[in-house]
């Protein structure tokens, strides 16, 4: 036998690895040369001129015919992948190596062509639990997909962290001695560049090939199932209700309970004088409710946390403009916070605040231990003070010019554009933030934290902690970064009035810095819970803690509170999974009260948009790998497509079936293997939602549930009950088993909603009258919850259409100054233009109008029912209108043929 194969050619990697395996099984001279086959236009690599003269050419049957020679046997799945490879991958990632190697494109441009891809290969990985893409053992199919990867992803920026299980995949096919030898073989220490020349002399991809990525719903590829996975989905819906285990007794208070899983869960304490926005609502506490929420669905033993921070010159300052005592401005701001978090339906077990005397006596216990213990130094410090105010000026009181990066709106203890820590005399040109005059800099005496000499236990206590935990990508960088930096002593103490007491000769007129014992306010809001507090917050072999807050507190939660709890030596509960954000912006700026700019809590209420409307979307548009952005066009859109038409649609017509086709119960269930294999795609799609959210992967499990309310929708779309059920006694019962399975489906989704969107899940369940233990538990197999005979109660509606002029109204109310400013514009197509959508969104209603009207010209080629038919177009016109309003044109410009 003789391989043909060629330096820069991608397919000649998986040829070479599938070779090195079949070493030593039949002889084989290797030629670095191009090979004219008799029957081929042009000589190609690589090519298998085999014993008996003739001619392998592909790349996936030169591989299939090495590990034959290996003694491999053919299975349909390693089957079903090098066809998935063929057809879909390999359009995608030609089109990214072309646009990062000939075109010289970088970062999304790229991934962009093949995240889908990528995603569905590390689902695939997940779903299975398994090493390698056919099972427990390497395949074919492995090697065929990673020599067509190992390209692109060598290059770590190309290799998604998120997509955990096809990092690991990726790296343990890597390492493997003829994977090497083959990468060495072909890209000669050059990376991808090796392939120019290749590359240089393919065509240019098309558009479709090299097609964006969004977050977009699309049409979802429906896994490959085994046997196997059918049948045991199939008989854990078979046993049903019977599945589920007893409720866990209602405890009060909350306590740990020896051998359980004891969740123990808190969100960023907010200050109080600050109303929340949008984005502090997703950036802690929603997104910490709905792990709450989900952990309960799990039957952990669940504590879920959080307060008010009250302490600190930003309460004294709004005190002095208000007119009234610290005290009182923390009563005041205290029932806003807590009326704002119950509208939204935060589930805290409980709401608490820092100014108590149990706050005063924890922190005190912590100070003085690590004062005996010598983890506390004196020093004297250079300060700014504002003479026209009478005091020092707090960290977050002062504004100037970034020393770092120039940022001209820097705090004075931190930057929040290159996220840097700052000591407040470092920022150039500082200002007072209450008068806006100069302060001037003043020596006065402070207590530090001696982070340096803690820093080799941190050291050790992330060492344990960070392998195998949850903590998000930003939170480990910002972690790190500190220490790669080096710490330093970080000052405990402020001459202010209002705030905890530092307990030490000569600081009586200190208090502590908020920064020390704001997180202090975690364990003394769980003491004012209950007495038995130190069960949980001394108790870290027994307690999983979950701290979730935006990036900007990660250096306390991470740095200071560990090596404060480290050198108290009190056995402290530290963090197991520190969940941080990214930022939340507002349309095209940042949100503020001051210039009437973005929702904030208290107005969210105000706008007629139901609370679980707004949790949905700020889920839908969470801030997890990098910063997202509120719009108001996006939200209509959500509304209208993924909800309205998607979720809405599906369960309402799940719920109408039954009560118009069979009298309000649900029907007998006659599973066909169409059926049967249904059953096992959302059991898929479940598994996958619980292994995204035990992975605090909020967003991408939200996409689970609307995943499986597509399946839903195309199973009745296909499958047509309207019509069976007029048809014969066969076509009835058939009916009746769609309809069942499609009411059970939505009994699922009512449960798996309930982190997400509580009100409507719970209004779900009340019209499908579902049986109160399947309401609070959610396993991992899809049960029939739901049997024949079971009625059902009135069924409605769930979600409204928002119209274009109502957000319009809302964009122009919460738009601020830069809505005024669109306004008094000479042109008024400016103000058109304030409405415009970004490119994915335009891009993602193009595909959709395209998609209906392909089925508007199917329907009428078929000449169907008038009434379909109008129904149809109808859809197409409104999404003609959305996608008019998006482009930022009248609607007008959308308009159907006039009629002759």
């Amino acid at each position: 036998m003789r391989l043909f194969v060629s330096e820069g050619a991608p397919g000649c990697l998986p040829v070479l690895a599938a070779a090195g395996r079949a070493r030593g099984r039949a002889e084989l001279l290797i030629s670095t040369v191009d090979c004219v086959v008799p029957f081929l236009t042009r000589p190609k690599v690589p090519v298998l001129q085999l014993d008996s003269g003739n001619y392998l050419f592909s790349t996936s049957a030169i591989c299939r015919y090495f590990f034959l020679l290996s003694g491999w046997e053919q299975d349909d799945l390693t089957n079903q992948w090098l066809e998935w490879e063929a057809t879909e991958l390999q359009p995608a990632l030609s089109a990214a190596l072309y646009y990062l190697v000939v075109q010289g494109k970088k970062g999304e441009d790229v991934l962009g062509s093949v995240r889908r891809a990528l995603t569905h290969i590390d689902h695939s990985l997940s779903r299975q639990n398994c090493p390698f893409l056919a099972g427990e053992t390497e395949s074919l199919a492995d090697i065929v997909l990673w020599g067509a990867l190992y390209p692109l992803l060598q290059d770590p920026a190309y290799l998604p962290e998120e997509l955990s299980a096809l990092h690991s995949w990726f790296q343990t096919l890597s390492t493997q001695e003829p994977c090497q030898r083959a990468a060495e073989t072909v890209l000669k220490q050059q990376g991808v560049l090796a392939l120019r020349p290749y590359l240089q002399k393919q065509p240019q991809p098309s558009p479709a090939e090299g097609r964006a990525v969004t977050n977009e719903p699309e049409e979802e590829e429906l896994a490959t199932l085994s046997e196997e996975e059918i049948a045991m989905a199939v008989t854990a819906w078979e046993k049903g209700l019977e599945s589920l285990p007893p409720l866990r007794p209602q405890q009060n208070p909350v306590l740990p309970v020896t051998g359980e899983r004891n969740v123990l869960i808190t969100s960023a304490l907010p200050y109080v004088n600050n109303v929340p926005h949008l984005g502090n609502i997703i950036g802690c506490v929603l997104s910490a409710d709905v792990f709450a929420r989900y952990s309960r669905l799990r039957q952990w033993n669940t504590l879920y946390l959080c307060g008010t921070d009250e302490y600190g010159t930003a309460t004294e300052t709004k005190a002095m403009e208000e007119g009234l005592t610290p005290q009182e401005i923390c009563d005041k701001y205290h029932i806003i916070h807590a009326d704002i978090y119950r509208w939204f339906n935060i589930s805290f077990d409980t709401f608490g605040r820092t100014t108590t005397p149990q706050q005063t006596k924890i922190t005190q216990d912590i100070f003085q231990r690590l004062l005996t213990r010598g983890f506390v130094l004196q020093d004297t410090v250079e300060q700014l003070r504002c003479e026209h105010c009478a005091r020092f000026l707090a960290d977050r009181f002062v504004e100037g010019v970034c020393p770092f990066c120039g940022y001209e709106e820097a705090r004075g203890d931190q930057c929040d554009k290159c996220g840097k820590l700052i000591n407040a005399v470092e920022l150039k040109k500082p200002q007072c933030k209450v008068c806006r005059s100069c302060p001037v800099v003043q020596s006065t005496h402070h207590l530090f934290l001696d982070l340096p000499k803690l820093e080799k236990r941190l050291e050790e206590w992330l060492g344990r902690t960070l392998p195998g935990s949850d903590w998000t990508p930003n939170a480990r960088f910002i972690t790190r970064s500190w220490l790669r930096d080096g710490l330093k002593p970080r000052c405990i103490t402020r001459d202010l009035k209002w705030g905890t007491p530092v307990p030490l000769e000569g600081f009586e007129d200190k208090v502590f810095y908020v920064w020390f014992d704001a997180t202090i306010g975690y364990l003394s809001i769980t003491a004012n819970y209950t007495d038995q507090w130190e069960r949980w917050w001394k108790n870290p072999e027994q307690v999983d803690l979950y701290q979730f807050m935006a990036k900007d507190n990660v250096p306390f939660h991470g740095i200071v509170f560990p090596c404060s709890a480290l050198g108290a030596e009190d056995n402290y509960t530290l963090v197991s999974h520190l969940i941080a954000t990214e930022y939340l912006n507002y349309e095209d700026g940042k949100f503020s009260k001051s210039r009437g700019v973005g929702v904030f809590g208290d107005m969210a209420q105000d706008t007629g948009i139901p609370a679980d409307i707004w949790r949905f979307y700020l889920l839908y548009i969470r801030p997890e790998g990098q910063d997202s952005a509120f719009s108001w066009t996006d939200l209509l859109l959500k509304n209208n497509s993924e909800l309205l038409n998607n979720l809405g649609n599906f369960i309402n017509r799940a719920g109408m079936f039954v009560s118009k086709f069979f009298g309000g119960y649900v029907p007998e269930m006659v599973l066909t293997p169409d059926d049967q294999r249904l059953l096992a795609h959302v059991t898929l799609e479940l598994q996958h939602y619980h292994q995204l959210l035990e992975k605090v992967r909020i967003r991408d499990a939200l996409r689970s549930i609307l995943t499986i309310s597509r399946h839903g929708n195309q199973y009745i779309q296909v499958n047509e009950p309207w019509k069976r059920i007029k048809g014969s006694e066969a076509d009835r019962q058939r009916a009746g088993t769609v309809t069942g399975l499609a009411v059970n489906i939505a009994a699922l989704l009512s449960v798996m909603l309930q982190p997400y969107m509580p009100t409507v899940s719970a209004t779900i369940q009340a019209q499908l009258q579902l049986p109160p233990p399947a309401c609070s538990i959610l396993l991992t197999n899809f049960l029939c919850t739901l049997p024949a005979g079971h009625q059902i109660g009135t069924v409605s509606p769930l979600f409204q259409k928002l119209e274009n002029d109502q957000i319009e109204s809302l964009r122009q109310r919460f738009g601020g100054g830069q809505v005024r400013k669109a306004k008094t514009s000479p042109k008024p197509t400016v103000i058109e233009t304030v409405t415009t959508a970004g490119p994915q969104q335009i891009q993602a209603l193009m595909d959709e109008v395209t998609k209906q009207g392909n089925i508007v010209r199917e329907l009428k080629a078929q000449k169907a029912d008038k009434n379909q038919v109008a129904a149809e177009v109808a859809k197409l016109l409104d999404l003609k209108k959305q996608l008019a309003v998006a482009e930022g044109k009248p609607p007008e410009a959308s308009k159907g043929k006039k009629k002759k």
